[in-house]
């Protein structure tokens, strides 16, 4: 069954020979044509352990090391590569958050990067994913611009956020841009609420198709949201500069805010595929 919907996703979403958008904005008609069929990268989680070290590596610690404590959003998560935290078993990625004490903080987690093994600019990343759920629980599915070696600071390299949840809010999902002159909770968002379901009870495909000067957010087969520099309050620092994925599951934060008693521990985030394609 998972290799039938898979073939299913890419039939729909990725070897059409050319999509035509037609999005209405507040402020003006954006017409898109994107032609997103060759598939540079994949990574379908088919071999159990851990995540492939030809694609993924980690980010450890609660950020002081990083010289950001908290990650900069006032996080509690330890983020580790145990195997209780992050692993591939039976055809999926397994990102869970654990309420233990371990090195000084209440929760662990797992954050996963391709950060010097993959990035790209411009086309369609997705991932099929099923959120957890409750208070306080913050995953994501998003990307970062490459940071020529530390030279270049966030915001000034640019974030792309394609999936963002509030634990506490199962329905609705965000997808953002980060910059200079609109990073933190200056933010430009917008978020989908599911017309049936739950994303913690179901699959689903998030995604964006990126070109130059446009940003398209994707729930399945539904375009939500369009982010041109129209959009942006400063610098747009989008065009032709390679990305890198991240994938994670925070605990706390100025985002989510944290865990409640009612909250049950532990949480997974599954992951079926994360698939990048770029122009024919």
């Amino acid at each position: 069954m998972k290799n039938i919907n898979k073939i299913k996703t890419v039939s729909k979403y990725s070897f059409a020979l050319m999509i035509l958008v037609l999005f209405s904005c507040e402020t003006n008609e954006t017409q898109t044509v994107t032609n997103f069929t060759n598939l540079t990268w994949q990574d379908n989680f088919d071999t159990d352990g851990a995540p492939d070290s030809a694609n993924w590596t980690y980010e450890i610690g609660d950020g002081t090391a990083q010289g950001i404590p908290g990650w900069g959003n006032n996080e509690l998560q330890y983020y580790t590569d145990r195997p209780e935290n992050v692993v591939v078993e039976n055809g999926m990625l397994k990102i869970t958050a654990v309420r233990e004490q371990f090195q000084g903080s209440n929760y662990t987690s797992a954050r996963i990067l391709t950060k010097g093994l993959f990035q790209q600019s411009y086309g369609r990343f997705e991932a099929r994913i099923k959120l957890p759920w409750g208070q306080g629980l913050w995953p994501a599915f998003w990307l970062l611009g490459d940071d020529n070696n530390g030279t270049v600071v966030w915001p000034q390299n640019g974030e792309i956020d394609i999936m963002e949840n509030r634990g506490s809010e199962p329905t609705i999902t965000h997808g953002s841009v980060h910059g200079p002159g609109y990073s933190a909770g200056n933010a430009i968002t917008k978020s989908y609420e599911l017309p049936n379901g739950r994303f913690d009870t179901d699959f689903h495909v998030f995604g964006i198709e990126w070109g130059p000067n446009y940003i398209n957010y994707y729930v399945d087969d539904v375009l939500y949201n369009q982010i041109t520099p129209e959009d942006v309050t400063g610098e747009w620092v989008y065009n032709d500069k390679p990305f890198y994925i991240i994938l994670n599951v925070a605990v706390g934060g100025a985002f989510s805010g944290n865990p409640s008693a009612n909250t049950v521990f532990p949480q997974t985030m599954y992951v079926d595929y994360v698939r990048v394609y770029s122009y024919e």
